[in-house]
């Protein structure tokens, strides 16, 4: 890993707060999630290639490393609509809690990527993040639903965020952005066109309008292009590891904004904001547990 600045760190907190507005965007949003992730998306890569074109960046590379993006897109746009509709089926904060488990799966994942040695601190803070989801299972039992999507987002921000430090290696972050939005755009429009096909979402569901317009474009050109491309230069300063438990903050930020925005829908009972408690001690304890074990 690179050496870490300053600047480096302030760049990664602020990516984390752009993160923890998009679940409020895609609360926002009336369409379905799986509209979202494609107008997301799209407006995205579109809005990525009229910027590399205009600064002249050559966007050709082999057909390995096409194929290797695109489909690292998939696993985006997978992550992305399940991490929407976790938001719209419970509450933009329980979506956020599930979603803190990403620093577990990066505990699992990055060790069998880059072959080597778990890290037991790395999986003590996992399992204890864990446990601070158990607290806030078993206080909001009847949104189950909205939790469990929320620990499947994380797990494939997990995965691709492993993928990703490996990939901005070898890739401008800025190429890496168009090629991952593109292949989401793709994957998520397949399914789309079917169930609009098959009479499970109607022209209402899938097409936005008025304010969905402004929200999809905050969504796309600041919380995507802007955060996603300087996410990929950040995972190769800083391992997939630190930056996922980092995002665990994300839920904060969101809570926040969610409480600022909805008022009492996004209230939640003691053992929530518990075991969100937990997460964040998991946080805190990382840099320590991280100087005397980490190497």
């Amino acid at each position: 890993m690179q050496n870490k600045t300053t600047k480096d760190y302030i760049q990664l907190h602020f990516i984390v707060l752009l993160l923890g507005f998009t679940a409020i965007l895609g609360t926002l949003i009336s369409v379905h999630s799986l509209s979202t992730v494609f107008f997301r998306t799209a407006i995205a890569a579109i809005g990525i290639y009229f910027v590399l074109k205009f600064r002249r960046v050559d966007l050709k590379i082999n057909r390995s490393g096409a194929i290797k993006l695109l489909s690292t897109g998939f696993l985006i746009s997978l992550h992305w609509f399940l991490f929407f509709f976790a938001a719209k089926i419970s509450n933009v904060a329980l979506c956020l809690a599930g979603f803190s488990t990403a620093t577990l799966w990066t505990s699992i994942i990055e060790p069998i990527t880059y072959k080597r040695k778990v890290r037991p601190h790395e999986v003590l803070l996992g399992l204890l993040v864990i446990g601070g989801l158990c607290m806030i299972f078993l206080s909001e039992v009847k949104h189950i639903w909205g939790l469990i999507l929320g620990i499947l987002a994380a797990m494939l921000s997990a995965l691709f965020s492993v993928i990703n430090s490996k990939l901005g290696k070898s890739y401008p972050s800025q190429v890496i952005t168009f090629y991952e939005m593109t292949g989401a755009a793709i994957t998520s429009l397949i399914p789309l066109l079917y169930t609009l096909k098959s009479g499970y979402l109607t022209i209402d569901q899938v097409i936005p309008h008025g304010w969905d317009w402004l929200w999809l474009a905050i969504l796309s050109l600041v919380c995507t292009v802007y955060a996603f491309t300087v996410t990929v230069e950040l995972l190769i300063k800083f391992s997939a590891f630190i930056f996922n438990l980092a995002l665990n903050l994300e839920p904060v930020y969101g809570i926040i904004f969610a409480y600022l925005i909805f008022g009492e829908k996004e209230q939640m009972n003691l053992g929530f904001y518990a075991g969100t408690g937990v997460i964040l001690v998991a946080i805190l304890i990382y840099p320590i547990l991280n100087k005397r074990f980490g190497k």
